[in-house]
């Protein structure tokens, strides 16, 4: 079975880091409750540069999970697949 992501890059600047982050959590919990998988990374060496991870099992899960998501731009063409990889 193959799982679907998307993924979206932001720049936060330090003095909206308390703002991004509560809304962060807000998008943890409608992800959840979406039944999705849902994960953000900031590159060590440069604060504020992160990636958010949406991830789910099917492609239509990820894509009504993305059409109802509060807060949160993501290009709905640009949605990746898992492969195999042997």
């Amino acid at each position: 079975m193959s799982r679907w992501l998307t993924l979206q890059r932001s720049i936060v600047p330090a003095g909206d880091r308390q703002k991004f982050m509560a809304r962060l959590g807000a998008r943890r919990a409608y992800y959840e409750t979406a039944k999705c998988g849902f994960w953000v990374f900031e590159e060590s060496g440069l604060p504020g540069a992160v990636i958010e991870f949406v991830e789910a099992a099917d492609r239509e899960t990820l894509e009504g999970a993305l059409a109802g998501a509060p807060d949160h731009i993501v290009d709905s063409a640009r949605i990746y697949r898992e492969v195999e990889s042997s």
